[in-house]
């Protein structure tokens, strides 16, 4: 009864936190929860991730689902200037001290790609791209490509198999399924439990 009476408060004051989003565009239908952290990132529609996640410089495609204390990306500095302290740069940031106003706006680092679903406390190293259809297994720390519709895991992540075969990964990759509007997804819905059917009622 303890410990029921305990994951119910601490549910409930995990609902109580706030996310932080800065410089990031969201795109719709998207879920962010309490806890979590992106900055100068993409989100783009019907994607979902967990409490206390941190991305950073990151592109995430449609469809994915990302579970809690993930970390994607990280902090990026001008390695091209006199200096790499934040201190000189005219963006928000921990420095107790500005004592200058340049800008600087890191680029995308780090690629996602759409119906990714990655596991608890996976970290993925910045500059790394996951293929679209990937599946990164809980506690994995990835620090190379993953090809799309991988299912990989570990420390180093490594290629565990791969969710089809590689002609249904080809049409599926072809089909870019997840660009179609809602009502034809709608109405394709009663065939994503079968990929072949799916593929058939795209015609491909």
């Amino acid at each position: 009864m303890k410990n029921l009476i305990f994951l119910v408060i601490n549910k409930f004051l995990k609902k109580l936190r706030l996310y932080s989003v800065r410089n990031t565009q969201i795109g719709k239908y998207v879920k962010i929860n309490s806890g979590t952290q992106i900055i100068n990132s993409l989100i783009n529609d019907y994607s979902y991730c967990g409490y206390d996640c941190n991305f950073i410089n990151v592109e995430i495609g449609k469809f994915c689902c990302i579970s809690d204390n993930v970390i994607i990306g990280g902090a990026s500095h001008p390695m091209h200037f006199v200096s790499m302290s934040s201190v000189f740069l005219s963006h928000k940031d921990s420095s107790q001290i500005k004592l200058g106003n340049l800008d600087y706006l890191p680029k995308l680092e780090t690629f996602i790609g759409n119906d990714v679903w990655i596991g608890n406390r996976v970290i993925i190293k910045s500059g790394i791209t996951i293929g679209t259809g990937a599946v990164i297994g809980t506690g994995s720390v990835v620090t190379k490509n993953v090809p799309p519709y991988a299912i990989v895991a570990g420390n180093p992540a490594k290629i565990i198999r791969y969710r089809f075969d590689e002609n249904i990964i080809l049409q599926l990759l072809e089909s870019k399924w997840w660009d179609l509007s809602e009502d034809r997804l709608k109405k394709l819905s009663t065939h994503f439990d079968d990929p072949i059917n799916f593929l058939k009622e795209l015609n491909l």
